[in-house]
């Protein structure tokens, strides 16, 4: 067989080639300590090694959720070890706030600061961030502020009631942080209390508040319990003379139970045993304005012999109006459409007035007026009916939209309940203070409600300490978390170690064979290259 020269040197470049990847990869190998570099080298090999990878990533991401939901955990410790100390002060303040019998009105200002600087102590430690600059107490809404004044002594909690979770094992996730809903809101009380709140659609600028008010007569509050509130502020012309004014009615059913009452700032609102206070100007609503159809030129025209009806319609509602009478001008006209016997017996003109009541209209000499400001329709009639009316109310009749209906002002609510948020127990338990006088009733009623606050602090006390409880046993969760991530970190790391690492003598000898095996081929194709028959020729 004839070998070319091209051929020869096609070889030995082959066969060099080879032998030096195989110098370089066992060199990689020596360098990285790794045995397989790429999943061509071992495929079973390498998926093994992937998943043994992933594993030591997500227990080196463990370990970060870890050392994260300690450091949240440990803030709530702090922050709820610094809010039970705080409870334990106020209730000795309550307890020598009970010396009604000894203390004066003058007595009662120092200890009622005190209230009110832990009252703003206590408003900082509920809105707590952690080192991510989230509030704690927030529930999963770390962005917003939990817990906000809203003036008159109120507060009101804008988080929810989620609970954060971290991962810190495969099966197992740790809460890391506590809603102050549950914290410090949602609260028992030993008695019915009530919470009071501003309509989210208020116009007036500023604000106007509702304090966080009082029971002030137990007994007669329970009888209305769990009814709630709904105060309306009017338009200014409900009254005489005109002037700010609300109307209180029963939430549920809508029941009038203080109707167009003359408003002042700040002014003492008693009701079903409960006292609260509105303050500043709020929204008044506006009055309808009626929609109006006059009549056009009256005609004379006598229904006697022949009744005719005519359709009113009004806010989705219909009643059919009768006339049975001889009509000459409008006075008769309108009498006969307000009618409330029948000139014709058994016409039913008779019921006119009940109907006109029932959608809110009225007729005089001028026309319809539909008093709530809402359209009013006339159809259904006839010839006759067009004529005596002066208006056409035959097909589709005449529609007047010229009213507006009434429009309320700023609200406010009032909301029975058998719980006492903590920072409501303290706003209440200062602002008693401030207003006590000295008089028996009054000490009396002090002495009613530092009872009742004691109560509601033994309440949030057990609160804060059982959440305690369950944030220490979260941490020792997460110990125990950490420890197995080691234990199970350290087993893969072997079994990875197993697998993936080089054995260094056997890697030498192949390497030194290697290398032997590539200055064989250089050596031979020098060798190869030289003959030629040009080297033998003369």
């Amino acid at each position: 067989m004839r070998v070319s020269t091209s051929q020869i040197y096609n070889l030995a470049a082959i066969s060099m080639t080879k032998a030096q990847a195989a110098v370089n990869k066992t060199s990689e190998q020596m360098n990285t300590g790794k045995r397989v570099l790429s999943p061509a080298d071992d495929p079973v090999a390498a998926t093994t090694i992937l998943r043994l990878n992933q594993e030591l990533a997500r227990a080196e991401q463990f370990a970060k959720n870890i050392s994260v939901a300690e450091h949240s955990l440990n803030q709530e410790e702090l922050a709820l070890d610094a809010i039970a100390n705080l409870l334990t002060r106020v209730k000795d303040l309550s307890v020598r706030a009970g010396n009604t019998g000894v203390l004066t009105r003058e007595d009662y200002q120092p200890l009622a600061a005190e209230v009110e600087s832990r009252l703003e102590e206590l408003l900082n430690l509920q809105n707590t961030r952690n080192s991510s600059g989230q509030y704690i107490f927030a529930g999963h809404q770390g962005n917003t502020q939990p817990f906000v004044a809203d003036g008159g002594g109120n507060f009101s909690y804008h988080g929810d009631e989620g609970q954060l979770r971290l991962q810190a094992a495969d099966n197992m996730t740790v809460p890391v942080s506590d809603s102050g809903k549950r914290l410090f809101v949602d609260i028992k009380s030993n008695h019915n209390t009530f919470d009071t709140f501003p309509s989210s659609a208020n116009r007036a600028d500023p604000p106007a508040g509702i304090s966080v008010g009082l029971v002030i007569d137990q007994e007669a509050f329970d009888e209305f319990y769990p009814k709630d509130l709904r105060i309306t502020f009017n338009a200014e012309q409900a009254v005489n003379p005109p002037g700010p004014n609300f109307t209180i009615t029963e939430r549920a059913s809508g029941a009038v139970l203080m109707a167009n009452e003359p408003y002042k700032h700040g002014e003492n609102i008693e009701l079903h045993g409960m006292q609260f206070q509105i303050t500043g100007q709020p929204m008044p609503g506006t009055a309808a304005q009626p929609a109006t159809i006059d009549f056009g030129a009256v005609a004379a025209v006598d229904f006697s012999a022949a009744p005719a009806t005519v359709r009113v319609r009004v806010g989705g509602v219909t009643e059919t109006l009768v006339l049975d009478r001889n009509i000459t001008n409008a006075t008769e006209l309108a009498a006969a459409l307000s009618s409330d016997t029948d000139t014709v017996p058994g016409s039913g003109a008779a019921a006119n007035r009940a109907k006109l009541a029932s959608l809110g209209v009225t007729v005089s000499e001028q026309g319809f007026s539909s008093d709530h400001g809402l359209d009013i329709s006339i159809t259904s009639g006839t010839a006759a009916t067009d004529a005596a009316l002066g208006f056409a109310t035959q097909n589709e009749g005449t529609t007047a939209n010229n009213g507006q209906t009434a429009q309320p002002g700023d609200a406010f609510h009032v909301r029975t309940t058998d719980k006492q948020g903590l920072l409501t127990t303290l706003s209440r338990l200062s602002q008693a203070m401030r207003n006590v006088e000295d008089n028996p009733e009054s000490k009396a009623a002090l002495g009613e409600m530092v009872a009742k606050t004691l109560e509601n602090l033994d309440n949030a006390l057990t609160n804060v300490i059982s959440v305690q409880g369950e944030v220490g046993a979260r941490m020792n969760t997460l110990e125990s978390a950490r420890e197995l991530n080691a234990d199970a970190k350290l087993h893969t790391d072997k079994v990875l170690s197993d697998v993936q690492s080089l054995d260094y003598a056997e890697a030498s000898t192949r390497l030194a064979m290697e290398s032997f095996i590539l200055s064989a081929a250089q050596q031979s194709f020098i060798k190869v290259s030289g003959l030629s028959l040009f080297n033998y020729m003369r």
